[in-house]
């Protein structure tokens, strides 16, 4: 989990917040003082990025002392402790907004992953998340997903083909477009094409296309979409899904729905840091 990555992004953030130290802190005790503290859920939640948290107590001072008190993905209800602390006090205090900061956004998307994961509960088909994540972020968002029991899309653009709209305009047509990457695309590899309508659904299927990415369409459409495909490829629903439509859209034939909202507007989950003294 702590990878050179996320490594990184731990001194990023402690650069950010901490780089010219903790003058409040320093100032008032010293440094020999040592305090126990407790982070705890103030909301039930999905908690994630326990590891990443006590990477950052131990980045700031190796003599803090991190105890996980529960796994990454467990379900945490609202006043249960996550994680206890004991050590030097202005280390604790000098990294828990930074620790907090990765501890919350990352228990917030796997909160509201496990939200969606649960409302298809039966259906069989799969949540994915999508790209839209924040930089620097992607792995640790997307861990946050299967935390949370989704699933991930590609992470970078050099995963799989996907063919959108864009892509097509400029190449000239959608066939074209799907050729060209037949060609050029290592062997094995599936072809997947963003439909907007019945009329180009009909072509990524003509054209060989593995998977096809059915674009704000309606569930109506999607049923209609779905007959059209006859098994022929997998078939992915996204573009104007929320969590109050996501049952209309989990229709017979769907294999997988990807949400943004996964992961580019939620809301930080509520934990707090105290100290014991």
């Amino acid at each position: 989990m702590i990878n050179v990555r996320t490594a990184h992004l731990i001194d990023l953030a402690l650069e950010e917040d901490a780089g010219l130290g903790d003058l409040t802190s320093r100032a008032i005790f010293p440094s020999k003082h040592r305090s126990r503290a407790v982070i705890a859920a103030k909301q039930d939640l999905v908690i994630c990025g326990l590891e990443v948290a006590a990477a950052v107590f131990a980045r700031v001072d190796p003599a803090l002392k991190a105890r996980l008190l529960a796994a990454d993905g467990d379900r945490v209800k609202r006043g249960a402790a996550v994680l206890r602390l004991a050590g030097p006090t202005v280390a604790l205090l000098t990294a828990e907004r930074t620790a907090l900061n990765f501890l919350q956004r990352l228990s917030g998307i796997a909160t509201q992953a496990r939200r969606f994961a649960d409302a298809v509960r039966g259906t069989g088909v799969r949540i994915a998340d999508t790209r839209k994540t924040t930089p620097g972020w992607r792995a640790l968002e997307k861990y946050a997903v299967r935390c949370g029991g989704c699933f991930n899309h590609r992470s970078s653009l050099g995963e799989h083909v996907l063919l959108k709209d864009n892509h097509i305009a400029a190449a000239g047509s959608l066939p074209k477009a799907v050729r060209r990457c037949q060609a050029a695309a290592p062997h094995g590899a599936k072809i997947e094409v963003e439909a907007k309508s019945l009329a180009e659904v009909r072509a990524a299927v003509r054209a060989g296309a593995g998977i096809i990415l059915l674009d704000n369409m309606t569930p109506a459409r999607v049923s209609a979409a779905v007959a059209a495909i006859n098994g022929r490829a997998v078939v992915e629903v996204s573009g104007g899904v929320t969590f109050a439509t996501l049952r209309d859209y989990a229709l017979p034939g769907v294999d997988v729905i990807s949400i943004g909202a996964l992961t580019h507007s939620v809301m930080a989950a509520d934990l707090s840091l105290d100290l014991r003294g």
